[in-house]
């Protein structure tokens, strides 16, 4: 995979709409480099030596909830918010595959929601050279255009960490619920701790965490409902194809449950802290990082396979997962020389709109829709 960053909008607006006519999509940086600090290194490292200053004088450190250990009461709301809205998200996404193809490269990440795959040599996978670099299409299912972005679960995020060989004792969740299960959401089968005492802390070091308590594992149902609408898991074989005069209205409540994710998820992360790994996709919800060495992208023998960690973006937890976007899905497919004139869109809102559901404001001009898409033999003259 690609790691992503935010990219500016273009030099073309439109007066009219108060509205960029045209966005560049995220910039792509390639998988041997190390993702970029979501936070200045310079801030890092100050905020470090004035724990390290504080720490040496004897000085315990200032926290605030939940960075020591207690929930944040006014973010409740937002909490039993962003989890209806997940499980919605999950069913009408399921639901509405039955009737919207997407397909799936067998060799890449590469997504498509057409009634076929496209023509854009753009497939990195093995053996791409063989394919003169054409994606190997298969039928897709809802973890192609929801990525599945899982965490272990930890029923004390400030009490023992994670090791490499205590990883199978914990349970693997969508990192989404994980959060908000430490945000506040009561779920009887992911039991969470809920302090009543502020942990301390001096510097690094945890001098009062109100001690290491037995972890609750109550045992889990394969029926229950709950865990069951939580995960994307044949979310599609669990629900049966809806009536055609339904898919609008799903359509609809779909990308309002997937902005509703999306914007509950950005503000919860601006209190709870959540980790990535800046080589790989690995997300962990809590004050530190796991110890577990699954890591194997770029140079993880210099790490012993331990991930780099360092704080998360929404976009890890949640990503967008851009695909081209398709304005006639029965048309001639897309191709490679006219690949500067389309836009992209996330999956999620591709096939929201393919099934009728009207487009939020902010993705039109990363779909480019004001480009007219012009002939292989007009595209040479177009500068």
């Amino acid at each position: 995979m690609f790691h992503t960053l935010p990219a500016p909008s273009s030099m073309i607006w439109n007066a009219s709409r108060s509205l960029p006519q045209n966005v560049d999509l995220p910039q792509v940086l390639p998988k041997k480099k190390k993702k970029p600090y979501p936070i200045p290194l310079k801030k890092i490292q100050q905020a470090a030596r004035m724990d390290k200053k504080l720490a040496q004088m004897g000085i315990e450190k200032p926290l605030e909830p939940p960075k020591n250990g207690l929930l944040v009461p006014e973010l409740i709301p937002v909490v039993h918010e962003v989890l209806d809205a997940w499980k919605l998200l999950i069913k009408g996404l399921a639901q509405l595959l039955h009737v919207i193809p997407v397909y799936a490269c067998s060799d890449c990440s590469e997504v498509h929601v057409a009634e076929a795959g496209h023509n854009i040599q753009d497939c990195l996978g093995t053996a791409n050279a063989k394919r003169r670099s054409f994606h190997s299409w298969v039928r897709g299912s809802i973890n192609d255009v929801l990525i599945p972005i899982e965490s272990y679960h930890m029923y004390d995020p400030f009490g023992w960490r994670i090791k490499h060989e205590t990883r199978f004792d914990y349970d693997r969740i969508p990192a989404v619920v994980e959060l908000c299960i430490q945000a506040g959401a009561d779920i009887p089968e992911y039991p969470s701790r809920r302090r009543t005492k502020p942990i301390r802390m001096i510097g690094k070091k945890v001098i009062d965490r109100g001690g290491f308590v037995e972890e609750l594992r109550p045992w889990k149902s394969a029926d229950s409902t709950t865990v069951v609408d939580l995960d994307t898991h044949e979310a599609s074989r669990r629900l049966p194809p809806p009536a055609l005069s339904e898919v609008p209205r799903i359509s609809q409540e779909t990308v309002e449950a997937y902005e509703t994710v999306r914007s509950g998820v950005r503000k919860l992360m601006r209190k709870y802290t959540v980790k990535a790994c800046g080589y790989c996709s690995e997300v962990h919800v809590g004050p530190w990082g796991h110890n577990a060495k699954l890591c194997g992208e770029f140079k993880h023998q210099w790490r012993d396979g331990k991930h780099g960690w360092q704080d998360a973006t929404p976009d890890e937890v949640f990503p967008p997962n851009y695909v081209w976007h398709v304005r006639d899905p029965k048309g001639p497919p897309l191709k490679s020389s006219l690949k500067k004139f389309y836009g992209k869109a996330p999956a999620v809102i591709e096939v929201c709109m393919q099934a009728g559901a009207r487009i939020p404001d902010k993705y039109k001009p990363m779909m480019r829709l004001d480009i007219i898409v012009p002939e292989d033999e007009e595209a040479r003259l177009v500068a």
